[in-house]
C-alpha cells in the first residue's frame, strides 16, 4: 500500500519545485524538499505485514496533515506528506527510504515505525544528513545525538519502562517468580535489558525467558511454556498481533499471573479487545497518552478537539484506537517544530528547532507531561504513568513517573 498526498499551487506541482536560497523570488532558506509553497515530509509504516494493526497511525498523520493544509498549512507553505509501506520489513524500508530521499527528495523522514526497520537506515539518515524525527519507536538508541546527530525519537523508552515495570514487580509481587516473553530483534532486546536492570540483584527472579520470531504464526507453545515454569509475574514484550494472542492464550489455560505488558501494544481496539475483555482484566502497562476509551478525559478539552477532528478528517478511524491519539499528538509536535523554523526550512535547521522544545504542552500528553529536548537531549518524553485494565478501558493509579522516580 502506498499513501500519497501531493499539493498543488498555481496547476504547478509543488513537488517538482524547488527555489534556491538566493532565488529572487524565495524568501527563505531552503534544502530539497522545501520551498516558499511548500514542505515534503517523507514517512514509512507497516501498512501490511505482521504489525500491520500500526498503520492506523501512518492514516491518522495523513488527515493531520490535511486538516493542517486547510487551515493554509504553516507559515503559509502547504504540507506534502508522501508515506509508503514497509511491510515491518528492514530491507523494504531501505528501498522505500532511498525512494524518499533520493528521489522524492523530502526535506525529512518523520515517525517511521519500528526498532528493526530503522536500525537498518540509521547510518544511512545520518550519513546523508537527513532528519530523521520523532521515531514510532521507544528504543533507547534514538537518543544519542553524539553519535547520530540527525536521529531522535518522540515516546518514552523503552528501557525506562522496562525498568520500572521490574521495579513494581519487585514492589507489589509476593515472592515473584518471572516469565518473559519477547520479541526476538532490538526492539525486544532494549526493553528486557532495562527490565533486567531495573530487577538488580533480583535478576535471578526471572525463571523463564523465551522469544518468538515476528514471522512465527502464533505464541500460544511460548505461553504454555510459561506458565509451566511456575512464573506469578509475567512481562509481555509483544507487538498487537502477538500481544492480544499472547492475552487470550494465557486465559485459555487458566494462567493467571501479574500480567505487565509494553505500552507499545496498550490499544483498547488493536489488542484488548480482541484479545477479549475478561481475559485483559487487571493487566498492567505504562501510559504517557490520554486514553480514548478512559471516560474521564470525555470532558477535557484536547479530547473534544480530537473527536471532532476524528469526525470531520478521519471518520474511517476507530476512536477507540489509542494509535489514533498517537498518531495524532506526535504529528502535532513535529508540526510545532516545522512552525519554529520559520523561514529558515534547511535540514540543519529542522534538527535545531526538533532539539529546542521547551515544556511544549501537546494535546493528548497526560496531565504533567510535556515534549522536552535539547541538542544534548534527544528524548522528548520521559514521562509514564501506570494504568490497569479494568472493564473495557484502562484505568491509570499512581504518580507520573521516570526511570529515576520508579
Amino acid at each position: 500500500m502506498s499513501v500519497t498526498r501531493r499539493s498543488f499551487v498555481g496547476g504547478i506541482s509543488a513537488s517538482a519545485t524547488v527555489l534556491a536560497s538566493g532565488s529572487s523570488l524565495a524568501k527563505g532558506k531552503y534544502d530539497f524538499g522545501a520551498s516558499d509553497t511548500e514542505i515534503k515530509i517523507g514517512h514509512t509504516n507497516p501498512y501490511s505485514g505482521p504489525a500491520s494493526a500500526y498503520g492506523v497511525i501512518g492514516k491518522a498523520i495523513e488527515a493531520y496533515w490535511k486538516a493542517v493544509n486547510d487551515q493554509g498549512g504553516i507559515n503559509g507553505r502547504k504540507i506534502t506528506f508522501i508515506s509508503r509501506d514497509d511491510g515491518y520489513s528492514p530491507p523494504k524500508m531501505v528501498e522505500v527510504v532511498r525512494q524518499l530521499v533520493e528521489q522524492e527528495k523530502v526535506l525529512c523522514l518523520f515517525n517511521t515505525l519500528g526498532t528493526p526497520t530503522n536500525t537498518a537506515i540509521h547510518k544511512y539518515m545520518n550519513a546523508r544528513k537527513v532528519p530523521h524525527l520523532f521515531l514510532a519507536t521507544g528504543a533507547s538508541k534514538w537518543g544519542k545525538p553524539k553519535e547520530f546527530p540527525w536521529t531522535m525519537g518522540w515516546q518514552p523508552d523503552y528501557h525506562t519502562e522496562g525498568v520500572i515495570f521490574a521495579r513494581h514487580i519487585l514492589a507489589n509481587v509476593k515472592d515473584p517468580k518471572i516469565a518473559v516473553l519477547m520479541q526476538n530483534d532490538d526492539y525486544g532486546k532494549d526493553y528486557y535489558e532495562g527490565f533486567r536492570e531495573g530487577l538488580g540483584k533480583s535478576v535471578d527472579q526471572i525463571v523463564k525467558h523465551v522469544t518468538y520470531e515476528v514471522t512465527d504464526p502464533t505464541v500460544d507453545s511460548q505461553i504454555i511454556q510459561l506458565k509451566d515454569s511456575g512464573a506469578n509475574a509475567f512481562f509481555n514484550i509483544t507487538t498487537p498481533k502477538f500481544a492480544a494472542q499472547a492475552i487470550r492464550k494465557a486465559a485459555d489455560i487458566g494462567w493467571k499471573p501479574a500480567h505487565y505488558l509494553n505500552n507499545v501494544s496498550a490499544s483498547v481496539a488493536a489488542v484488548m479487545k480482541p484479545a477479549g475483555f475478561e481475559n485483559g482484566q487487571g493487566i498492567i502497562t505504562a501510559q504517557y497518552l490520554k486514553d480514548p476509551t478512559d471516560k474521564q478525559w470525555d470532558n477535557a478539552d484536547d479530547m473534544k478537539t480530537w473527536r471532532a477532528w476524528m469526525a470531520k478528517y478521519n471518520p474511517g478511524g476507530n476512536t477507540a484506537d489509542g494509535f489514533n491519539i498517537f498518531g495524532y499528538a506526535v504529528a502535532y509536535t513535529m508540526h510545532k517544530t516545522l512552525e519554529q523554523c520559520g523561514d529558515d526550512l534547511t535540514r540543519a535547521n529542522v534538527m535545531k528547532q526538533a532539539a529546542n522544545l521547551k515544556k511544549l504542552n501537546v494535546p493528548l500528553l497526560l496531565p504533567g507531561i510535556t515534549v522536552n529536548t535539547s541538542p544534548t537531549d534527544f528524548y522528548p518524553i520521559q514521562s509514564v504513568s501506570l494504568q490497569r485494565f479494568k472493564g473495557e478501558t484502562w484505568e491509570l493509579f499512581g504518580d507520573v513517573m521516570s526511570n529515576e522516580g520508579a
